[in-house]
């Protein structure tokens, strides 16, 4: 199933996604660093809610207290719970 999150605090607006059992999958941001992103997203291919998290939860950006990848680190817990 494919999900949407809104980010909060970041210079990307939203993800998506796809997860299928805890496995995530065609991750896109819209907005943010295009490149950097686009390397999250192709490292993080199939990786596991869990294995996402554990990487990514509690980076931040400059001053801000949030990322675009802990943000990602966010969607992926959000909807796999709200699954």
């Amino acid at each position: 199933m494919e999900y949407t999150y809104k980010t909060e605090n970041t210079c990307s607006t939203e993800i998506k996604f796809r997860l299928k059992g805890n496995r995530v999958y065609d991750i896109r941001f819209t907005g943010g660093c295009n490149g950097n992103l686009k390397a999250i997203s192709k490292l993080l291919q199939g990786k596991t809610v869990e294995e996402i998290e554990g990487t990514l939860l509690g980076n931040t950006c400059g001053r801000r207290d949030t990322s675009c990848a802990d943000q990602l680190a966010k969607a992926v817990r959000a909807a796999y719970n709200a699954k």
